[in-house]
């Protein structure tokens, strides 16, 4: 499985243990609330929801609604199929939300599992966090040496964007620092105030975290939703 199908999956299956929905719902809420997969298709959720319903995680029900029972005799239209999250789908969610290792600080995972803090323990957000903020870190350690040893050689513009850079990993350390020392004094980010906080992960907001939905995904348009 790739580090971006695991992602997926992970997200998927957090949306649903919210409540069940079929495929074009489910694709308007990972572009909306998890702008880290704004750059994929249908051609990319139905084969993980297929997945995920070999593996027993899922299971795939009728739709109910006016408009699937009337969808079936119009032009050969199908209805739409909704995806519902097993007893063995949530406790394999819950314990992916356990896990802290290291793929858990890169830049696309971090910000699905934090927009899924709401329903991760105390002790499993805190590791995550100071896992991001040691990755962070060490990167902004490595970048202060290249810009040390290349400056001499790099125009106006090339260091003025390199610059840019170690401001916007400084600003998400400063960020992350915040959210340490909120969890260490016990305080649960709230209400609207926690949605923005996870909707700004992956909005690329200030002081918060790039967007790594500005890489073009592979993904090819002109899929069909069932």
């Amino acid at each position: 499985m790739s580090r971006r199908s695991g992602i997926l999956e992970f997200a998927v299956l957090g949306l649903l243990r919210e409540s069940p929905m079929h495929g074009y719902e489910l694709r308007k809420r990972l572009n909306t609330s998890l702008g880290v997969f704004r750059a994929f298709s249908y051609g990319t959720l139905y084969p993980c929801l297929k997945t995920l319903v070999a593996n027993g995680w899922l299971i795939e029900e009728p739709g109910h609604t006016t408009e699937d029972a009337l969808a079936a005799p119009l032009a050969g239209r199908r209805a739409k199929i909704v995806y519902r999250l097993t007893a063995e789908g949530k406790e394999h969610f819950e314990e992916l939300l356990s896990q802290t290792g290291p793929d858990a600080y890169e830049d696309e995972h971090f910000a699905a599992r934090f927009a899924f803090f709401g329903q991760t323990s105390r002790d499993v957000r805190m590791r995550v966090l100071e896992g991001r903020r040691s990755r962070l870190e060490e990167r902004l350690e490595k970048m202060s040496a290249s810009l040390a040893r290349t400056r001499e050689r790099l125009d106006d513009y090339t260091l003025e964007l390199q610059r840019h850079g170690m401001e916007s990993v400084e600003r998400e350390v400063r960020w992350l620092n915040e959210l340490i020392e909120s969890e260490r004094a016990g305080r649960d980010l709230k209400g609207p105030a926690q949605g923005e906080a996870a909707r700004d992960t992956t909005e690329g907001a200030p002081g918060v975290l790039p967007r790594p939905g500005d890489t073009p995904g592979p993904d090819t348009p002109g899929d069909t939703a069932t």
